[in-house]
């Protein structure tokens, strides 16, 4: 991964450090319904993720028709920001829970820190052979709820001293109370390699499989290799074990990916990867079983026969792109060095097109997830070695939308 910026601008560390504040941005044209938007109050994450209301039908309509799905809506950030909690340190992933909890892994302290409405901290945990170094350490978490409304596992991607693992820990507690249990190994000897390209995003599809990023670890030549794990999107059973139906029978479901570490559905059950490039061009890629998506032989768009080109790229001083959100018809991009949210739309077109937000105003952004009330969560990385932190660094962030 490359070095990030060695400063900000004044006007950014006035807007962060009155976080809760409208935040103003010129490239979005959305700047007449931020004029208009009201801070909102802050409010406790709902026991489960905001859905549309269903339609019932009346007892005097038979056999109606069934409702159309409503066409997706693309979303855009308002220009309000608001600090949902601060003092976090190199955090990494947000996981939200179905009953309204929030977990967030802090890469170098090995800790899963739990966000209380209130925003206070409170440690649920502390996972058990994470060895930090470079860019390993904790990085990504997925929760897999249990039957009967039990607790369920909270799985985590780390890297150990020789390798990267994924493991499940038991949660229980109720939200301010959580706390997570002795891990156990779902899937051991992930290649670790250099002290850079971990990947490490976890997430469930609506398959109900696990997916996990891993990158290349410093040897290129290993992404392009199908029995290698690195450099690739894998895809397995809760267990750990291959997916039924994966390509090549093995755990992998896509290859040639340098460091992808975004992970995203879109409404029409299509799967997005973030990756970072090298020197030239970071990516976001459209993701077919068994795809090769080029790295270490193309870097970007080439037009190479047998290989992916991605749906959109930057130069890599403008992303570094981490975490990865799909919200309405949108996909929401935390970019790293580039110091801003890309906001991509409309998704449902396959090419959509990109327009930046928050350019600098707060620093480095590692993680963006879906929060309730159809607003954005965003995570900051100002703490990992990287960035330049402020007082309160670093931050959960909520990000208003609105159609536009």
């Amino acid at each position: 991964m490359r070095t990030a910026s060695a400063s900000r601008s004044a006007r950014r560390a006035t807007v962060r450090a009155r976080a809760g504040a409208t935040s103003a941005f010129a490239v979005l044209l959305v700047a007449a319904l931020a004029a208009c938007s009201p801070a909102a109050q802050r409010t406790a994450p709902p026991s489960s993720p905001p859905g549309s209301p269903s339609a019932s039908a009346t007892e005097t309509a038979p056999e109606a028709s069934p409702t159309p799905e409503p066409a997706p809506v693309v979303l855009r950030p308002t220009g309000v920001v608001e600090t949902i909690a601060q003092g976090l340190q190199a955090p990494w992933s947000i996981l939200r829970l179905p009953d309204g909890g929030v977990l967030v892994s802090e890469r170098d302290t090995a800790r899963i820190v739990e966000v209380s409405a209130d925003g206070s901290l409170r440690v649920a945990g502390t996972v058990a052979d994470v060895v930090p170094g470079g860019e390993g350490g904790l990085l990504g978490l997925a929760h897999l709820p249990g039957a009967g409304g039990a607790g369920g596992h909270v799985y985590a991607y780390f890297s150990a001293a020789s390798e990267n693992r994924i493991v499940r820990m038991p949660l229980s507690g109720a939200p301010g109370s959580l706390s997570v249990r002795a891990p156990e190994t779902v899937l051991a000897g992930i290649p670790r390699g250099a002290s850079n390209h971990q990947g490490g995003r976890l997430a469930f599809g609506p398959d109900g499989l696990l997916y996990a990023t891993v990158g290349d670890g410093g040897d290129g030549d290993a992404a392009q290799d199908p029995d290698s794990l690195s450099g690739k999107i894998l895809r397995m059973t809760p267990d750990g074990a291959p997916a039924p139906g994966n390509p090549f029978g093995t755990l992998v479901h896509s290859l040639g990916h340098r460091n992808p570490q975004g992970l995203a559905w879109d409404d029409d059950g299509r799967l997005w990867a973030a990756e970072f490039g090298q020197n030239t061009w970071d990516e976001l890629n459209l993701i077919e079983p068994g795809g090769n998506y080029g790295w270490p032989v193309v870097e970007g768009r080439a037009g190479a026969a047998g290989y992916l080109d991605p749906v959109l790229q930057w130069s890599t001083a403008e992303a570094s792109p981490s975490g990865l959100a799909v919200m309405g018809d949108s996909l929401f991009l935390a970019a790293l060095r580039g110091e801003r949210l890309w906001v991509a739309a409309p998704a449902s077109s396959g090419a959509p097109e990109a327009a930046a937000a928050f350019v600098g105003e707060f620093g480095r952004l590692r993680d963006a997830v879906a929060g309730p009330d159809g607003e954005l969560w965003v995570l900051t990385n100002n703490t990992d070695g990287r960035g330049s932190p402020i007082e309160g660094d670093d931050r959960l962030l909520r990000v208003r939308l609105a159609a536009g």
